[in-house]
């Protein structure tokens, strides 16, 4: 029961709010759907810079943007392995063994030798992440408009007029 109210409080709440004043259901829709994306973006450290670039360049909703950002925190770091599997396939590369004690391990004994030994695999993420980020960029833009729309009709909301 509490986790609902955290989820109305914390998620529609705030989505409910940008539509109120404004924000149309599309903006929103294509806000979270980056958001999501590029929270799952396989360099740790990286997705809010990246969400903050986006929400610039394409004028979109940064609190939207950046709420996508910060759920998709618990499905970053498993997928990580994911986007390097599928880097290494999309590239016909051998698998790299891959265990996050060693490579925390690696990190904080020698950055260097971090970059060295791990930078191929780093790319191997950002190749299967790009391979996978528009098919899941679009199936969240086209599952999260209607859910938008519905939203902004549930609460009577309507585009400010001119």
């Amino acid at each position: 029961m509490e986790e609902q109210g955290w989820l109305k409080r914390r998620v529609i709440g705030p989505l409910v709010l940008m539509l109120r004043y404004g924000v149309t259901p599309e903006k929103v829709a294509i806000s979270l759907a980056l958001g999501a994306a590029f929270g799952l973006f396989p360099i740790l450290g990286t997705s809010t810079l990246l969400c903050f670039a986006a929400a610039l360049l394409f004028r979109l909703n940064h609190p939207a943007i950046q709420l996508a950002n910060y759920l998709m925190y618990p499905f970053q770091l498993p997928l990580i392995l994911v986007y390097v599997r599928l880097g290494e396939t999309l590239v016909a590369s051998p698998r790299v063994p891959f265990d996050p004690g060693v490579l925390a391990a690696t990190l904080r004994a020698d950055p260097t030798a971090f970059v060295a030994r791990f930078g191929l695999t780093a790319l191997h993420a950002v190749l299967g992440w790009s391979a996978a980020a528009p098919v899941l960029i679009g199936f969240l833009y086209l599952a999260a408009l209607p859910l938008m729309r519905r939203l902004r009709a549930q609460w009577s909301l309507s585009p400010p007029g001119p």
